[in-house]
């Protein structure tokens, strides 16, 4: 596991640092090697102790943030949040078993809002990611769109093999976008 811990608004502390990387050693055991762990430890007026957690393991990513007036406190009460997102995950993994079907790639692009204008020749491209979209039931993109806090989240549908689209919408329910059967 590797633990990146970064100070904000405070001095750099060891002991505040060993204290994460032990803590965030207890959840090992529910998510499979290799993990990446960004931790941000911050005091904001003296008096309110923040910690976040931004976790990344194979096919997965929890975050995690919590304030208390005491920095161990705060830390506790994160690595608490963080292993209860992961017991439930864990749970649901076991009742949902997905087909081991062939992952797809998926590309993202965001233009840029001039380019839309009239006037414009051509939308410019700002920024561009491609990630993979892995099999799984609609049940576990919903859970996994909730630990990621997207509003919506791309999978392959593990029963039909094509591309579906899960969102949250205004009234807190999901939708779910699916194409259409020949």
């Amino acid at each position: 596991m590797q633990i990146a811990v970064t100070f904000r608004h405070m001095e750099t502390s060891d002991p505040v640092r060993a204290y994460v990387e032990e803590k965030l050693d207890r959840v090992k055991k529910y998510i499979d090697e290799p993990i990446d762990a960004q931790v941000v430890v911050s005091v904001e007026k003296k008096i309110r102790h923040r910690a976040e957690v931004n976790l990344v393991a194979k096919g997965i990513t929890i975050k995690g943030s919590e304030e208390t007036n005491d920095m161990y406190a705060a830390i506790d009460a994160v690595v608490d949040k963080i292993e209860r997102q992961l017991k439930r995950y864990k749970e649901k993994l076991k009742k949902h078993k997905p087909l081991s079907g062939r992952e797809r790639q998926v590309q993202k692009t965001v233009l840029a809002a001039e380019s839309i204008d009239e006037g414009a020749e051509q939308p410019v491209i700002v920024r561009t990611n491609r990630f993979s979209v892995k099999p799984m039931s609609v049940e576990e993109a919903v859970m996994q769109m909730d630990l990621l806090h997207k509003e919506f989240l791309v999978f392959t549908d593990d029963k039909t093999e094509e591309i579906n689209v899960v969102y949250r919408r205004k009234d807190g329910n999901y939708g779910l976008i699916a194409p259409e059967s020949k």
